[in-house]
This record gives C-alpha cells, structure tokens and sequence, in this order.
C-alpha cells in the first residue's frame, strides 16, 4: 500500500500528458488555443523593430529558469534528508502510529520524489533550451522581408514545444503535494493526487480563463 501511494502522485502526472492529449482531440485545451496566439505574436513580431519582443522572451526565460534552479534546489534538499530518516520516520510514526512504516518505506518515497523533480528538472531545461532557440530564431527574422509561411510555423511550434514543456515541469510541482500527504497517510497521497488531477483538467479545459480565450478565438473567426 505505501509503495503503491508512492508511485501514484506521479503516474498520475505522466497520465495526465496522455488523458490531455487525447482531450484535445475532443474539445481544445487553454495552451493549444493559446498556440494560435503565439502565431499571432510571430507574425507580428516578425514586422516590427521593437525592444517588446526581446522583453517578452527575456520574461518567458527567465520564469523557466528560475524553476529550473529552484528544482535543483529541491533535489539537492531531497538528498539531504536522506541523511535524516532516522528522524523523519519517527515524525511519521507519530503522524500515522498505525500504519507501521519502515525505513525503507522513507527511503523509496523519497527515491520516488527524486525521479519526480529530476525528471521535472530535465522538462524545464528542455524549455529553456526551446525558448532560446525561439528567440534566436525571431532574433534572425528579417523585418525588411516578408517572412515565408514555413519559417513562422517552426518559430512558433519552438515556442508552444517550449510552453510544454514549462507546464509539464510545473505539474511537477502540483503533485509533489501528493508526494508531501503520503507523510500524513497514503490515503491522503491518492485523494491528493486525484483532486490535483481533476483540478489541473478543470483549469486547462473548463476554466473561465480558456472559455474567455477561446471565446475571442470564436471572434476572430
């Protein structure tokens, strides 16, 4: 039972990229109506000669890299502990006496969040390493011509890639909620990890943020 209210805050996580792909298919989500403002950004960036685009990108990196150091932060927090179970396992106990959680229990969990941030880790540096290839990208456009169709598209696709990943990195952060109730009690590591689910789904569904987005998409069309 501890094992398995360990590993499920994150399959939760990598569940939720594969419910929500499959979603879109069915009604647009908030980042892929999203994708069609970050084309109009392009095509307008591409025609002006302005400081606004490199502040919006100098804005959009910065965020992805303070995540990306704070999760660093955050593993090398996580190794730490590890040093200290003797004293984390006697908390537990005292939180859930009945449950008989053993050291090892401490330890797995603890391996388990590792994977969780490391792997969160790796989204945020793959964003920044997407946005600055986008900003390079609509550093090289030539605003004294008209830029082609195709370069548009892939200047824009390196900006949506990068927001994935950004926001796949960030739910990390959602469900390590779950991972910090399973101290409490397993049970509170799988109620946490469904309601953190259904909330995420809300917001990028049914939010009144995305009905409001897509309802201008709707205008614009």
């Amino acid at each position: 039972m501890l094992l398995a209210a360990s590993l499920f805050p994150p399959l939760c996580w990598l569940f939720y990229n594969l419910f929500a792909n499959w979603l879109e298919t069915v009604r647009p989500s908030l980042s892929l109506i999203m994708s069609s403002q970050r084309r109009r950004w392009v095509e307008n960036a591409v025609h002006r000669e302005t400081p606004l685009d490199a502040i919006l990108s100098g804005n959009l990196m910065n965020s992805v890299s303070f995540f990306a150091s704070t999760t660093v932060l955050i593993i090398l927090a996580l190794f730490a502990v590890f040093g200290q179970v003797g004293s984390v396992l006697e908390a537990v106990d005292t939180v859930q006496p009945d449950q008989m959680v053993a050291r090892v229990d401490i330890e797995r969990h603890l391996i388990v969040a590792l994977a969780m941030f490391g792997m969160a880790f790796l989204a945020f540096t793959l964003a920044l390493r997407q946005f600055n290839h986008f900003c390079i990208m609509l550093g090289a456009a030539d605003h004294d011509e008209k830029s082609t169709a195709a370069e548009i598209r892939v200047i824009t696709a390196l900006n949506t890639l990068g927001a994935r990943n950004f926001n796949n990195g960030i739910r990390a952060y959602y469900f390590a909620i779950a991972m910090i109730a399973w101290f409490i009690t397993p049970w509170a590591a799988i109620f946490m990890s469904l309601l953190i689910f259904f909330t995420i789904l809300y917001r990028e569904f049914f939010s009144a943020a995305r009905n409001l987005v897509a309802g201008l998409e709707d205008d614009q069309t």
